[in-house]
C-alpha cells in the first residue's frame, strides 16, 4: 500500500494493499478502495463509497458526497463504482438521496473534467462524459453512450446504449439507443461511427438506418412511426426490437426527429 504521509484517511475506511493515495488525498467515511485504484493529489472520497479495481480519481474530484437535493435529510446512502473508471479533475459523483439507495457506475467509464453525476443515477460501461457534461438525479445511461462537452440531461431521463449527444445539446426526453442527438432533444441521425467502433458490420448498420428513416427522418407522431416500422420489420440482428422496446418503455417521451430536413428539403 502506498499512502502519502499528508493523506487523510478515516480509520473506518478499507483500503486494499495495492491501492495508492497521493498527497492531500482525503477519505472521510467507511469507504472501500479496491486493488490498483489510485487517488491523485487532493482527490476526495466520502461516505459509504465503494471503488473497485484500477480506478483513477484525479485532483479535485469528489466521489460520494451528499446529494444536491433539498429533500435529503442525512440518510445513509451509497455510491458503488466498478473497475477501471477514470474521474478527471473536478468530477463530482453524488450518493443516493433516500435511505439505502445507491448511485451506480459500471466499468471502464471515462468522466472528463468537471462532469457531474447526480444522486441515484445508474451508468453502464464504457461511457464517456466530456468536460462539463451533467446528469440530473435518477438518470440512466446505457453502455458506450457519449455525452459531448457541456451536455445536460434532465432528471429521470434515460440515455440509450451507444447514443451520442453532440456538444451543448440538452434533453428532457429519453434519448434512443444508437442515436445522435443535437440541440434540444432532437434526433439528427444514426451514430454510425459509434456502431462501427463497437464492431457492428455494414448489414447490421443498414437495418438500423432503415429503422431510423421511418422513426426519425422528420418530426411526426412517434406512435404512428412505430406502427409503420412494425409493419415493415426486418430485424435479423435484434437491434430494432431493442430500440422499439426502449421507446415503448419511455415515461418521459422520446427525442424526436427534426422539424424540417437539415438542408431545408421536405
Amino acid at each position: 500500500m502506498s499512502i502519502h504521509p499528508t493523506a487523510v484517511v478515516d480509520p473506518r475506511a478499507e483500503i486494499h494493499p495495492d491501492a495508492e493515495l497521493g498527497p492531500y488525498a482525503v477519505i472521510d467515511g467507511p469507504a472501500k478502495i479496491g486493488a490498483g485504484t489510485r487517488l491523485f493529489p487532493h482527490a476526495v472520497v466520502l461516505g459509504w463509497t465503494e471503488l473497485g479495481e484500477g480506478n483513477q480519481v484525479h485532483s479535485g474530484a469528489v466521489l460520494g458526497d451528499a446529494p444536491q437535493d433539498l429533500s435529503y435529510r442525512g440518510a445513509k446512502s451509497y455510491l458503488r463504482i466498478g473497475d477501471r473508471n477514470v474521474f478527471r479533475e473536478g468530477v463530482q459523483v453524488h450518493r443516493g438521496t433516500a435511505p439505502d439507495t445507491t448511485t451506480v457506475l459500471g466499468d471502464d467509464n471515462f468522466l472528463m473534467a468537471n462532469s457531474h453525476v447526480a444522486h441515484n443515477c445508474r451508468l453502464g460501461n464504457r461511457i464517456i462524459m466530456t468536460n462539463n457534461s451533467v446528469l440530473g438525479g435518477y438518470v440512466e445511461v446505457g453502455d458506450r453512450a457519449v455525452l459531448s462537452a457541456s451536455c445536460a440531461v434532465h432528471q429521470f431521463v434515460r440515455v440509450g446504449t451507444m447514443a451520442m449527444m453532440r456538444g451543448l445539446s440538452a434533453t428532457s426526453r429519453d434519448v434512443p439507443p444508437f442515436a445522435i442527438i443535437d440541440w434540444q432533444h432532437t434526433v439528427r441521425g444514426l451514430n454510425v461511427v459509434g456502431l462501427r467502433r463497437a464492431g457492428f458490420e455494414e448489414p447490421r448498420i443498414r437495418v438500423l438506418k432503415n429503422a431510423f428513416q421511418i422513426l426519425f427522418r422528420k418530426r411526426r407522431n412517434l406512435s404512428a412511426a412505430v406502427k409503420e416500422l412494425e409493419g415493415n420489420l426486418s430485424d435479423p440482428f435484434g437491434d430494432v426490437a431493442f430500440l422499439l422496446e426502449f421507446i415503448r418503455a419511455s415515461k418521459r417521451g422520446v427525442c424526436a426527429g427534426p422539424k424540417s430536413h437539415p438542408l431545408g428539403r421536405p
